[in-house]
């Protein structure tokens, strides 16, 4: 339903004129994602600087029937965001929602407002002299409320777990308006449902997370960070357990990539180089940690990869030797999303199997998807820790990038059944959003189906709350 301009004035009213914002230019940033895929349209995009106009605004949208679009960040990769394009939807910024309430060190918790960014949230807990060890590429622009109802993974999943894993307590507005004040610091309570595990991974369908009680652990003393050569996916998947083993759980990272994606980083980021001296099918970036110097870390990766070595799981290896070097190491990793761009078109998997099925996956999503589109190059490169791999595909050499892209309905429904054949997951970080709402039905049993249904409908009956997007 198209808001009236008496109801357009009414939010106006609550958010004020900083807060309502209805200039296309103004709103043009909040209308696409960032690979743009998805651009919308919206009557309006408001700002709101506090729970309580948050609350004020949906009382009037739910009131009105109006669809609301939760909006933080906009580092989404799935469309979850963005509104439709009828221009009948408000999108809701929580931009303006930056404040860090409390930190607390005796109970190792941290609450903020949902619009502080990852990186905010992360420079207040080192500020105290404590870790929260969420990490993304995004880290400088997504926010903590997007970070939650995505459920975010990142690079330290292996050791702390995911978004969910990482949250206390939470704040929310809910459809009708309501506000679910949440904000608990505590990490036993067993007094019935625990109802914040509704709201995150939800992606802003069943509630406005507005706040939120973080967790917090101490900030490793001690890094180790190391780069090795491994010839197949198999051998990364042994030398994972090596290492697990030996650390005795101070593994914080362990990622993959494949020479294709050193190969796009050396050609395409600039001061970037190869950190081995002879080129490698696949490598693996190693981090260990620990809370105090004394812990015996480099000791611990020595002997991790000397085994790996003795194995034949290991060709060659580097243990950075400074920041600087350890900074090489990270940006090699974290630039494999962007350098895809420099390529032409790149068709996304954001995908997960059990760990000792990662090898299999990756061996037979390839020669699948190859058979179908001979050139096509595939970049698998993740999390191996947590069996989530980003199996990306870059278009073959010289090819038309719009013709590609036509593909990727076709690409993933290779990738996506073997996954499902593998007993994985369409979306291991990403969400559903727009881009795999359809497609969940195929994963999920119709009963797991019509319970998130059941929800939906319990806590947005009308439906005003990211329509189109999960379910």
């Amino acid at each position: 339903m198209k808001p009236t301009p008496e109801t357009l004035q009414r939010l106006k009213a609550i958010v004020g004129d900083k807060g309502f914002v209805v200039g296309e230019a103004d709103m043009a940033p909040h209308l696409v994602e960032r690979r743009e895929l998805y651009r919308g349209k919206a009557a309006a995009v408001l700002k709101p600087a506090s729970v309580e106009e948050v609350s004020a605004a949906m009382k009037v949208a739910h009131e009105a029937g109006l669809a609301v679009v939760p909006q933080g960040g906009n580092t989404g990769l799935v469309g979850g965001q963005v509104p439709d394009g009828s221009g009948e939807e408000i999108v809701l910024s929580l931009a303006r929602m930056n404040r860090v309430r409390a930190i607390d060190t005796e109970n190792n918790t941290l609450t903020v407002d949902a619009g502080v960014t990852l990186a905010a949230a992360q420079e207040a807990a080192r500020e105290a002299d404590r870790l929260f060890p969420l990490s993304l590429a995004s880290e400088g622009s997504c926010q903590i409320g997007g970070n939650l109802a995505t459920n975010a993974g990142g690079t330290q999943v292996l050791r702390y777990g995911n978004a969910r894993d990482l949250v206390l307590g939470l704040e929310v507005v809910l459809a009708n308006g309501d506000i679910w004040y949440g904000l608990t610091g505590l990490r036993k309570d067993n007094t019935g449902y625990d109802l914040r595990h509704l709201f995150m991974g939800s992606e802003g369908t069943l509630g406005i997370i507005t706040g939120a009680v973080l967790k917090l652990f101490p900030r490793p003393q001690s890094v180790e960070t190391a780069f090795a050569a491994v010839p197949n996916v198999e051998a990364a998947v042994k030398l994972l357990r090596i290492a697990d083993g030996l650390a005795g759980g101070q593994v914080s990272t362990f990622e993959l990539v494949p020479r294709i994606g050193v190969e796009f980083v050396v050609a395409h980021v600039e001061g970037a180089s190869d950190p081995l001296p002879d080129p490698s099918p696949w490598y693996v970036l190693i981090e260990m940690t620990a809370g105090t110097k004394a812990a015996g870390l480099p000791e611990t990766m020595e002997a991790a990869l000397a085994e790996g070595l003795e194995q034949g799981l290991v060709s060659d290896a580097a243990i950075a030797q400074s920041e600087a070097q350890r900074a090489d190491f990270w940006r090699l990793r974290e630039s494999l999303s962007d350098v895809q761009r420099e390529e032409g078109g790149s068709i996304k998997h954001d995908v997960s199997v059990p760990v000792s099925r990662m090898a299999d996956f990756i061996a037979t999503a390839t020669s699948a998807v190859s058979a179908r589109l001979p050139g096509v190059r595939p970049v698998p490169f993740g999390h191996i820790g947590d069996g989530n791999v980003h199996f990306n595909l870059s278009q073959p050499v010289g090819a038309d990038k719009a013709a590609f892209l036509a593909r990727w309905d076709e690409m993933n429904a290779i990738v996506h059944g073997i996954v499902r054949e593998m007993g994985g997951s369409i979306s291991a970080e990403h969400g559903v959003g727009q881009l795999k709402r359809d497609e969940i039905a195929a994963t999920k049993s119709p009963v797991e189906m019509a319970m998130m249904r059941a929800l939906k409908q319990a806590l947005d009956p009308k439906g005003v709350l990211n329509p189109g997007k999960v379910v």
